[in-house]
């Protein structure tokens, strides 16, 4: 007969191990429910959102309210979610540590999916857009190619996706600023030959201001081209489910088209009819 004190452990090793295990899956649960629970329970989400002028995001001047794009797509999923929504203007170089330092719960900040940003944050898998680079240039430089660039120093964000390619593949001198405004002068300023940064931003300041007449976007490839989501922190399954939720309303309901119209962005993105016949024909 085995002495109680020697047959104690055998019985309370695996029971422990078991305990401990059930405490480490609702520990994990509860950082995975973090976000939506705290954004329910205050009736608020905080979203950052990128604002670089143009229909994709700028303040109204009168009202100084953010507008556009990114603002409304941020309204709109607050909505979808159930809760009001408060607006963070982010910058490019640190959107992801206001992600990551809990300052904003979301980001729409036109920040594309990508290999490495997937690594460290949260993704809601469906996009709401498909955004690559172009290169903004003096009309008498010469440039007609990415090729081109090789050697010659090019403006961006700090932060920005494209820095990687125009030196792995391109040879281009890449010099980053703390703002694509920033960027965006110092290429009208002389400091570099192109300024590299979202089509989406690009196309619409050459086409409707003045006092870039003189600048035009050549290259007819756009850089990385990738698609735009609403990012998380890691591992936050339920925030992640209910934003995709939302986005895929969007795409079948037609309400990014029709946003899309509203706002004058053109051209018009191949993605989103492709989408909206996608989760029209899933709802049947």
């Amino acid at each position: 007969m085995l002495h109680p004190v020697s047959a104690a452990p055998r019985f309370h090793v695996p029971l422990l191990a078991g305990i401990a295990a059930v405490l480490a899956l609702t520990a994990a649960t509860a950082h995975a429910d973090a976000t939506l629970d705290k954004v329910r329970q205050r009736g608020k989400v905080s979203i950052g959102v990128l604002v670089n002028g143009g229909p994709f995001g700028s303040i109204d001047p009168a009202s100084q309210q953010l507008v556009g794009w990114n603002p409304e797509l941020a309204r709109a999923l607050a909505k979808g979610l159930g809760v009001e929504a408060e607006l963070v203007q982010v910058q490019t170089a640190t959107r992801v540590q206001f992600l990551q330092a809990g300052k904003v719960d979301l980001l729409i900040a036109s920040m594309e999916l990508n290999p490495d940003r997937a690594a460290i944050l949260g993704y809601a898998p469906t996009p709401f857009y498909r955004v690559g680079g172009t290169a903004a240039v003096r009309k008498d430089s010469g440039i007609q190619t990415w090729e081109d660039l090789r050697g010659k120093p090019v403006c961006l964000s700090q932060g920005s996706s494209y820095a990687k390619p125009l030196t792995a593949d391109y040879g281009a001198q890449v010099q980053g600023f703390k703002t694509a405004s920033d960027s965006l002068l110092a290429l009208r300023g002389g400091n570099c030959v192109a300024a590299v940064h979202d089509s989406t931003l690009i196309h619409p300041l050459l086409r409707t201001n003045a006092e870039w007449s003189q600048y035009a976007a050549p290259i007819t490839t756009e850089l990385l081209p990738a698609p735009s989501v609403v990012w998380t922190r890691k591992g936050e399954a339920d925030t992640i489910a209910a934003v995709d939720k939302v986005v895929q309303d969007w795409h079948r309901t037609g309400w990014l088209i029709a946003t899309e119209k509203r706002l004058g962005i053109e051209p018009a993105n191949p993605l989103l009819p492709e989408l909206q016949t996608k989760f029209q024909a899933a709802a049947h």
